[in-house]
């Protein structure tokens, strides 16, 4: 990591958020036999829904370095001939003033099937100083395959890209676990499957731009090899009721810690039980 503050600052900020988003629940049987699209899974879906947007800012203590955002079209895309598909956007971006010094514009896209929470395509743009990288991944649900520059790959059934997997661990009972508790995820990027174990901290009262909210709060247990690489503990502070919205994020910096905090939200798919009025 290079010695200017501002541009660790920026470099982090893409890793803060895509680290979250490596999560998704280990699924058996892998190379399972191809089901027609008519036996799919269908995951029941509290959490969030079409027009949902989560806005946030990303900085180290008093400094702003970035802003990010999730959001969920309002309208479906309709995959094949029946299959709704959420389109959800992930975007990440330095502030203009600071793109002088290090620029940062990295987006990500992804169509989750409404019943199934799992993803039929993702796409990944960065533009991160001279860094450019652009990634694109088809999924065959049906046949437990995904393409990727012209190749194919055999897959676990429901096999996850890193936003479709944020979002199904957000449908998981992640209140129901002990402190301490580990359990382990994995996702598929370019033509590997990393895992990860997460582990539950416990719970916390944190108050944010967006307002102040019981969370409970995760730990990915990132290793060397895995698909992000951190010189420390990431903490993820999610709200502890049925929406499970991602409301701070921290990780160890050389300098410190840098962090992510939500400061505003809309179309959220029912009441925030967890926000303290």
């Amino acid at each position: 990591m290079k010695s200017s503050t501002i541009k660790k600052i920026n470099i982090a900020s893409p890793l803060i958020f895509s680290s979250f988003l490596l999560l998704v629940f280990i699924l058996p049987d892998f190379g399972a036999e191809p089901q027609p699209e008519s036996t799919l899974r269908s995951i029941p879906n509290e959490a969030f829904g079409f027009g949902e947007k989560l806005e946030y800012k990303v900085g180290y203590k008093f400094i702003t370095a970035g802003t990010g955002y999730f959001w969920i079209n309002p309208k479906p895309v309709i995959r094949g001939d029946t299959r709704q598909c959420y389109d959800i956007r992930f975007r990440v971006q330095s502030l203009e003033s600071l793109r002088w010094i290090y620029k940062v514009d990295d987006n990500y896209k992804t169509l989750l099937d409404v019943s199934g929470i799992f993803p039929w395509e993702f796409e990944q743009h960065v533009r991160e100083g001279n860094y450019r990288k652009d990634a694109k991944a088809v999924f065959d649900q049906v046949n437990n395959a995904a393409y990727t520059n012209d190749k194919k790959y055999k897959v676990q059934p429901y096999v996850h890209d890193i936003v479709s997997a944020f979002f199904y661990v957000r449908t998981l009972d992640l209140g129901s676990m002990k402190k301490g508790n580990i359990f382990y995820l994995q996702n598929f990027f370019e033509d590997t499957t990393y895992n990860l174990g997460v582990k539950i901290i416990g719970r916390e009262t944190i108050d944010v731009e967006a307002g102040k909210f019981r969370c409970i709060v995760i730990q990915p247990l990132v290793v060397q090899g895995g698909l992000f690489k951190s010189e420390g503990n990431i903490y993820i502070w999610l709200t502890d009721d049925d929406r499970k919205i991602p409301v701070k994020v921290a990780t160890k910096i050389l300098i410190g810690y840098v962090g992510a905090e939500l400061i505003k939200y809309s179309g959220i798919r029912g009441p925030i039980d967890a926000k303290i009025d």
